[in-house]
């Protein structure tokens, strides 16, 4: 029997009939928050506390951006555990649904959400404390054609990130890059870009899978 191809496809995998699935499904829901928890976690990992001046954060109610925050989950939870939350997504069906749920939120006040591109985020420098985009990152790149054109794209966005980012501010991204090659493709818009971080990956042993990107802004 041949084997379904799971793997989701960008935008056809979140637009239409598609998002209202994305919407209903428990178990998308579960694991997209069960992930932002484990992006929470890493935010404060004590390694990165050493990276350029040592600081320590403290839970503070931060203002995060939630890059590709789709219809919310991430946000939710993000709201959940005290942050103040702008939310970013390119896909109107996508959001539509987060910005819907919004008024039945007992913190709404906290959250924002803005249509935009990850590419080009309409924020002032110096604006956001930290970042996390939970498995969205590495569509950036979609309709980019050619290594010169995607590796324009990953490096605008990454300095774009680091300008909006304050002093020290945190990016936290889990995403799914498909072999080595893309992660360090990614790992190195970064570090090029005036972030330093490590990267810690679900299973070690696999070129792609799972995987989470700490950075620090130095």
């Amino acid at each position: 029997m041949e084997r379904k191809n799971t793997v989701p496809k960008f935008p056809e995998s979140y637009i239409g009939d598609k998002s209202e699935e994305y919407e209903n499904s428990l178990s998308m829901e579960r694991n997209q928050k069960k992930t932002t928890l484990i992006g929470i976690q890493y935010l404060f990992d004590e390694n990165l506390n050493k990276i350029g001046r040592i600081d320590f954060l403290k839970k503070n109610p931060y203002l995060i951006l939630d890059l590709g925050c789709g219809t919310g989950f991430s946000t939710e939870i993000m709201l959940e555990q005290g942050f103040r939350v702008i939310g970013v997504d390119i896909l109107n069906d996508m959001l539509a649904k987060a910005v819907y749920k919004k008024p039945f939120l007992s913190n709404a006040k906290n959250v924002e959400y803005v249509l935009a591109d990850i590419n080009q985020l309409p924020l002032r420098n110096n604006s956001i404390d930290h970042a996390m985009s939970i498995s969205a990152y590495n569509f950036i790149t979609y309709g980019k054609e050619g290594f010169r054109e995607m590796s324009k794209t990953v490096n605008n966005s990454a300095k774009s990130l680091y300008n909006i980012i304050k002093p020290n501010g945190r990016i936290i991204i889990e995403f799914y890059p498909k072999d080595e090659e893309e992660l360090n493709f990614f790992i190195s818009s970064f570090i090029n870009n005036g972030f330093n971080g490590f990267m810690i990956k679900n299973n070690p042993r696999q070129k792609g899978g799972q995987t989470f990107i700490l950075l620090k802004k130095c």
